[in-house]
C-alpha cells in the first residue's frame, strides 16, 4: 500500500512539473496565465495585453517593438521560462527591430571656429 502511494505521489509531481514548464502563448494567454511565465509581472502582462489589442504579434521582432520595456535580452529570458509566439521560442538569431522614440535624434552642433585675425 505504501508504494502504491508513492508512486501516485511521484506521477502527480511529474504531471504537475510538465504543466509547469508548459509554454504560455503571448497571443492567446490570459493576465494570469501570463503572470505564471518567471518574470512577468502584473504591470508586464498588462502591457502585453494592451499591446495586443492592436492585434497579434507577428513574431519576437514585432513583441519586442511594440511591448514597452521588452529589450532582446528580457525577451530571451522569457523565453527560456516558456512564454511563446506564435508557437515559437526566441533565438540570438531573432531580428528585432529598433524600437521607436518619441524623443527627436541628437545632433552635433560643431562650435564655430573664432575669426581669424589680421596682422
Amino acid at each position: 500500500m505504501k508504494r502504491i502511494i508513492q508512486c501516485l505521489l511521484l506521477g502527480a509531481w511529474g504531471l504537475w512539473s510538465v504543466l509547469a514548464a508548459a509554454a504560455v502563448e503571448a497571443n492567446t494567454a490570459n493576465v494570469a496565465d501570463l503572470d505564471s511565465v518567471k518574470g512577468i509581472g502584473p504591470s508586464t502582462s498588462s502591457r502585453i495585453v494592451e499591446a495586443r489589442k492592436a492585434g497579434p504579434f507577428k513574431d519576437w521582432a514585432d513583441f519586442v517593438a511594440r511591448v514597452r520595456g521588452i529589450g532582446p535580452g528580457s525577451a530571451a529570458k522569457l523565453s527560456d521560462n516558456g512564454l511563446t509566439i506564435n508557437g515559437q521560442t526566441y533565438t540570438a538569431t531573432t531580428p528585432v527591430a529598433a524600437k521607436s522614440s518619441n524623443k527627436p535624434a541628437a545632433v552635433a552642433v560643431k562650435p564655430e571656429e573664432p575669426a581669424a585675425k589680421k596682422p
